[in-house]
């Protein structure tokens, strides 16, 4: 089937604006996306820009607005449209590098500064470790869900709060917030709390939805923000991960040995 995409262009170099150029293509079962967007780069335009790393839903480089949708172009088949004209262009929200570039620099900044790693309790333990800290199986799933963000940063394109408040943190940072506070081996929930809570933090957030909607990895942001409110309000007490010591016991088979810790 012939699709024309219409693609969005803007050279800051060259151009007082930013334009659509059609390309028709011979688009074949199989094809995504950013399968489209390659054949057209090494044969009919060289000069178009993109991101693009993995080709299988894991980096997040790919995440573009597809058919008026913030998608990742590499799990988008171009068929499943249904349409005969395409239209791509960079995620809104953002600021416009070139062609399907977005800045994503907000998004990084933001995620940043709600501290997205593990607080140690123990700083000694947390350099020199003497043993391991182990989760039971529910202790994982409180947080597991909202630790497959990918950084797309689909999400703030969809968000309508991120598109009129540049100071507002925006769906991923919030979720990032409510997943390290969740995690029981984490103890800067407090910090993190004080980052948040404000007139441009978490209660900016007005449940529009667009967030959950737009996430290619089914994080649901918007649901990790409605239980961070909740948790100013409501008080659960966190049990504290277990500290497992270091075993001297010969290993069970065959001398195979744990490797060394990376830390």
């Amino acid at each position: 089937m012939k699709i024309i995409f219409k693609i969005w262009r803007y050279d800051p170099q060259k151009d007082v604006k930013p334009y659509y150029q059609d390309y028709q293509i011979e688009v074949k079962e199989g094809m995504t996306i950013l399968d489209c967007l390659y054949y057209i780069k090494e044969n009919i335009d060289a000069t178009l820009a993109f991101r693009a790393s993995c080709r299988m839903g894991i980096c997040g480089s790919c995440a573009m607005f597809i058919d008026k949708k913030p998608r990742l172009a590499c799990e988008t088949q171009a068929l499943a449209l249904g349409r005969e004209v395409i239209e791509i262009a960079p995620l809104p929200n953002y600021k416009n590098i070139k062609d399907l570039v977005p800045d994503l620099t907000p998004l990084f900044e933001k995620h940043k500064k709600v501290n997205p790693y593990i607080v140690p309790d123990d700083e000694e333990e947390f350099l020199n470790p003497t043993g391991e800290y182990a989760q039971t199986p529910r202790e994982l799933e409180n947080y597991l869900q909202f630790a497959y963000c990918i950084k797309c940063g689909a999400c703030l394109a969809a968000c309508p709060t991120v598109g009129t408040n540049q100071e507002f943190p925006g769906p991923q940072a919030l979720a990032q917030t409510y997943r390290y506070n969740t995690d029981n081996r984490d103890h800067g929930e407090g910090e993190r709390k004080k980052i948040v809570d404000n007139p441009n933090g978490v209660w900016r957030c007005h449940m529009a939805g667009a967030c959950a909607e737009a996430c290619p990895k089914g994080v649901d942001p918007a649901l990790a923000i409605q239980l961070l409110k909740k948790s100013f309000f409501i008080a659960f007490r966190k049990p504290q991960a277990r500290l497992i010591p270091k075993s001297n016991k010969k290993p069970a088979q065959g001398g195979i040995k744990s490797p060394e810790p990376t830390i």
